[in-house]
């Protein structure tokens, strides 16, 4: 009988959720799905130093609005609780022991200061089996010593690594992969202060919580020898997750990790959502207040590094969970590439229902004092521009004009071709609109052309100033349809106000 499918993202909550940890997620939910499997958040907080406060919450809230909530968590719980490895602290330093007892790892008893003198006398040291013999620990020091320091002294647990051996395992991506022992140093498995390092928490948490698949980023590669020899040294080794290390996430040009630091440069977020750091008060920009939805974003990463063997880019989550195949995820990184990812934006926001947008829209003009009392002008306003939107602030753009009149009006564009033949056509257009018992787009075009035709005049010459009249510039969806929309009054006051403005 097979495994069943339990997958876990298990982050450190030292600060925001760069979108590389985003796409993990991705595809362990994704192919957790699709094997009626489990996904599970489980925290990793062994690092008291580097943690953060209010970074869990956030990673869960990015989660909850990409639509890829775990099955179990430390807010969702579950039967393998608690999901916090800070709480899990007294699992730990038995199978720590157990190694040593077996032989496969020692006690250290080295302070920073010694280490710290080791590296400056000896260039690029490692704690290994070549230097483990000139150093204190359990394996130079008698019996005695030893019980009397586990007792007056502090000390580490770090694993034995054996010398010259090869640590084979298949990974779902990358086929076999191998390593020699000699190049990997003895790992500090237990902390002095109780804590486990990730080495060892890591495969403790995945044997008691039935892990049956480990997906992480490829910069995991090089632990991997630990991992697999520790789940061999407790005697797990049947139960061993299949593993797979995901592409990185490359910078635009390709040379290299994309960081925080590239968003910052080149001017694109790398966070989910908004992170402001609690010791500097520094924000940084997430894809969620960039404008991006989350269908969008979701779909963007899924295209990282992964396609389904067609051309076809756009997926809904769904389709997402029905297409995905861990064999077909790239092994090479993926280049980011922003223009790409507002494409997906704008794809996402042309194809969504008008109601699905409401509520994003509306926050943008309010963010921007646009207030909107009119959710039936509203639902029209999104319908008529969603097609030329990208990001969800270029809806205020698009469309503020519809709720308010314009702050200003380029009649710098207007005046140079402006004669008093335009003049008396405008004067006239408030004069037939003002009379008009019909105020449907058919008609208010109808009309324009007529009195144009009457004037002499071409209707192309006089669409850009009118469209300057009711919207301020050179944007906007067809004139008629604002006007259909502001309706009778505001688009004859909108024109005298232009008028006026002109013979100035």
């Amino acid at each position: 009988m097979s495994k069943k499918v339990r997958v876990r993202f298990a982050p450190s909550p030292t600060g925001g959720l760069h979108l590389g940890g985003v796409r993990t997620v991705l595809f362990n939910y994704l192919f957790a799905k699709q094997n009626g499997g489990d996904f599970i958040v489980r925290i990793e907080d062994t690092d008291q130093g580097r943690f953060v406060a209010g970074a869990e919450e956030y990673i869960l809230n990015t989660l909850k609005w990409c639509g890829l909530e775990p099955d179990e968590s430390p807010l969702h719980g579950g039967p393998y609780a608690p999901y916090r490895q800070s709480e899990r602290k007294a699992n730990y330093k038995q199978y720590a022991e157990q190694l040593v007892h077996d032989g496969y790892a020692y006690y250290a008893f080295d302070t920073s200061e010694e280490l710290e003198a080791k590296r400056k006398e000896v260039p690029n040291f490692q704690y290994n089996q070549f230097t483990r013999g000139g150093m204190n620990n359990s394996l130079t020091l008698s019996k005695d010593e030893v019980q009397e320091k586990l007792v007056s002294t502090p000390y580490v647990v770090r694993i034995k690594m054996v010398e010259d051996e090869t640590v084979v395992f298949t990974d779902m991506i990358r086929g076999e992969v191998s390593f020699n022992t000699s190049q990997v140093d003895d790992k500090v498995l237990l902390k002095a202060d109780g804590m486990p390092t990730y080495h060892l928490a890591v495969v403790v948490d995945d044997y008691l919580m039935k892990i049956s698949h480990a997906f992480r980023g490829e910069e995991w590669l090089p632990s991997a020898p630990v991992h697999i020899l520790l789940w061999k040294y407790l005697g797990w080794e049947a139960d061993m997750p299949q593993w797979a290390h995901l592409p990185l996430i490359l910078k635009p040009d390709g040379n290299g990790k994309l960081s925080k630091r590239d968003g910052d440069r080149l001017g694109f977020p790398v966070f989910a959502m908004d992170w402001t750091d609690p010791k500097t008060l520094e924000t940084t920009i997430g894809f969620k207040e960039r404008g991006f939805l989350p269908e969008a974003f979701v779909n963007l990463l899924a295209m990282l590094g992964w396609n389904d063997g067609t051309d076809r880019e756009i997926f809904t989550l769904k389709e997402l969970v029905e297409k995905f195949s861990m064999e077909r995820v790239h092994k090479g990184g993926a280049k980011f590439d922003y223009e790409k990812a507002k494409w997906y934006n704008h794809e996402w926001i042309k194809g969504s229902e008008v109601e699905s947008l409401e509520s994003g829209v509306k926050t943008e003009f309010e963010k921007n004092g646009v207030v909107i009392t009119d959710h039936t002008l509203l639902a029209k306003v999104i319908g008529l521009v969603k097609d030329r939107c990208t990001l969800l602030p270029d809806f205020v753009q698009q469309g503020s004009f519809f709720f308010q009149s314009p702050d200003t009006i380029d009649v710098a564009a207007v005046k140079p071709k402006w004669d008093e033949k335009k003049n008396l056509f405008f004067t006239e257009l408030i004069r037939a609109y003002e009379l008009s018992t019909l105020w449907e787009v058919h008609d208010l075009e109808k009309e324009f052309k007529e009195l144009a035709a009457a004037n002499q005049l071409k209707p192309g010459d006089l669409m850009l100033p009118f469209r300057i009249m009711l919207v301020g510039g050179k944007f906007g969806p067809g004139v008629f349809d604002i006007a259909a929309l502001i309706g009778k009054g505001e688009t004859v006051r909108r024109i005298e106000h232009t008028l006026g403005l002109i013979e100035h």
